[in-house]
Parts: C-alpha cells; structure tokens; sequence
C-alpha cells in the first residue's frame, strides 16, 4: 500500500465516524494540501479552479480521489453527487481541474455517504449540501481600498471579495442592512426567516486557521419582527435552554469517559485518576484543545497520544520552569524531549512509571 493510499484512507476513516460522510474537498485539507484560506478563495469565486490553490499536481490529486474511491466503495459507501457554487451573487458553479475532465471532476464532486444513515437523514444531508452556499462578507484584517467606489477602509470593516477586489457595503448594495451579532440563535435564525435579503458574516481565525461566524446582515424591519416574535415565547425558550444544557452536559461526562477509557488502552500504566483528569482538560466543549478536534471526537490514536504528551509535559517535567526562566519554546520542548519519553514508556506498561526530578 503507497503512503498517500494509506493516509487518504485514515483521513477518511476519521471523517466518516465523525460526520457519517466523507467528501474530497475535507479530504484535501486532512491530507494537509488545502489551506482555509486558499479553500475559502476557491468558494469565494476568486481562484479559477481547486487545482491551482493545491501545492500538489494534477496526477496527485487524480490518485487521491481514486484511492477514496476504492475505499469507500470496499466499505459499502453510498455515492452522492454534489453541486459546488461560488459565494457570488452568480452562484456560479465551481471547478475543481484546469482541464475541466470530467471524471476527475465528478470524483471530487462525489460525497461517500454512510449506509448507516436512514433515508430520512441521508436525504436532510444531501439538502444541505446541495444548498446554494450564503452570500458571505468577511472582516479585513487589516486596512483596504474598496474596488468599485476607491473609498479607503480600516482593518474590521465588512467587505464583500469578488473577481475584480474587495468592495465595501456600498458598492456591494448591502448598506440597508443591519448587523446581527452572533450570540441568540434563535433571534438569528428568525431574522433570516423574515428578511429577504441574508448576508453570512465571517472573521478569519488565524490561530484555529478557519472562517468563524460574526453574525448576519438583515433588512431592519426583519430585525424588528424577529425581536417581537422572540420576546413572546422568551420564557418557553429559556427553559429550554436549561434542559438543553443539561442533556450537553450529560453527553460531556460520556465523551470524557470514553476518552479516559481510550487514554488506558493505550497507555494501561497511566493512574485511572491521571487518564480522567487528562480526558476533562482536553475535551472540554469550547476549549479548541485537541480532544475537541475532529480526530479527538473520533477517538483517533494520534489525537489521544498527543492530548496524554500535552499533560505529562506540563505536570510532569521541567517545561513550565523552563518557559518561565526565558528559555525558547523550542528549546524547552527540545531539554524535556527525554523526560516524556520516560514516562510514556513507563504508561506504555502496566507497571507505571515514578515522575522525572
């Protein structure tokens, strides 16, 4: 089995138990190839076909998809067909090869679907992935100059990216609308029920390295009916709220112990009270830690692992002392290499292992 054969076949395992579908252009950014904001151009409009945003070459991509689809038709996977438009106001459709060749076209096009999804389900998520994607404006990272009107604009205003540059709210015939932050869902997804005109607002996150959501751009009046609607059944929503809360947190205490359980298969010398404590820090709702990762959902190996290194590096050598005296953050990690690997050697063996001095 080739390296890239075996890696789009564990990308793709993750991605199936996490969402119960897998989809070539997910399977590009596990593979490493696609960047988010290369991916966010390409849906914007703004790069002719996928091909160009990937640092790999043609016949790579060709194989990649070829080994997906070997894979999932081994597992049983049900082929779906997807439509790929651009966030433009064309909604024009995407291309993923510069050739246009349409079997590589229609491979990445192609969502494996689970065959354990029931038709209802299997058909809901067939019609969200085939629904015209949002008109989308992003906040600038830093100052610009609108395209159409040459008006200059500061870093956080709203603009609007399409083939010819970046356009403010004016030029893009946003400006009647008003700004939703994100924050009440249920305001949210009324406003955009009551408007006729929705704009998605996104920020990029550098740090987490993909597109978050702002808020939305709705017609006031929208906004206003939405608010009345939303203070007649505020307290129904709010005992709602509690009960939701509850059941997620019921679901947390599950995951966590499935996460712990995972930690002492792998490492059967780890103290049960050590593998708990490390599942509850990585795996905390919100935390953007590892174990709240896509691999870490899924309970892959690797996400575990490196959620137990997380831990032993900082309760169990000399790290933070170091970070604290100066010292590098490579250098560090570099000095206490050897203190790690003692320990997880010693957690590898039902026997334990004492803490380094």
């Amino acid at each position: 089995m080739t390296k890239l054969r075996q890696r789009v076949i564990d990308a793709a395992e993750t991605a199936l138990a996490r969402q119960h579908y897998v989809a070539p252009i997910e399977l590009f950014s596990a593979l490493g190839w696609l960047p988010v904001s290369r991916a966010e151009e390409w849906r914007s409009g703004r790069v002719p076909c996928l091909e160009h945003a990937l640092p790999v070459d043609a016949r790579k991509v060709t194989d990649a998809v070829a080994h997906l689809r070997d894979w999932a038709a081994a597992r049983g996977l049900t082929a779906s067909d997807t439509a790929y438009l651009a966030r433009t106001r064309d909604k024009r459709a995407l291309r993923f090869t510069a050739d246009g060749g349409e079997t590589v076209e229609r491979l990445c096009r192609t969502h494996w679907m689970s065959p354990e999804l029931s038709p209802k389900r299997l058909e809901r998520l067939r019609e969200r992935q085939n629904k015209a994607p949002d008109l989308t404006v992003t906040t600038a990272e830093q100052a610009w100059t609108c395209a159409g009107c040459g008006a200059n604009a500061g870093a956080g205003e709203f603009q609007l990216v399409e083939d010819t540059g970046p356009l403010c709210l004016t030029c893009a015939d946003f400006d009647h609308l008003a700004f939703l932050p994100s924050g009440d869902a249920a305001l949210s997804r009324r406003a955009r029920k009551e408007s006729t005109l929705c704009v998605l607002v996104v920020r990029l996150n550098r740090r987490r390295k993909r597109y978050e959501r702002q808020g939305i751009l709705v017609e006031p009046a929208a906004l206003d009916r939405a608010e009345e609607q939303c203070l007649a059944d505020e307290d129904l929503r709010a005992r709602r709220r509690v009960r939701d809360a509850e059941r997620r947190a019921v679901q947390d205490v599950e995951f966590q112990a499935r996460f712990a359980a995972e930690i002492v298969r792998l490492f059967p010398g780890c103290p049960r009270e050590r593998a708990r404590a490390i599942a509850e820090h990585a795996a905390t709702r919100g935390s953007g830690r590892v174990g709240r990762s896509a691999e870490g959902r899924a309970l892959g190996e690797d996400a575990v692992r490196l959620a137990v290194i997380a831990s032993v590096r900082h309760l169990d050598t000399a790290y933070d002392d170091l970070l604290m005296s100066g010292m590098p953050r490579v250098d560090a990690r570099e000095r206490i290499r050897s203190d790690i690997d003692r320990v997880l050697r010693g957690w590898e063996s039902a026997g334990g292992v004492e803490r380094p001095a």
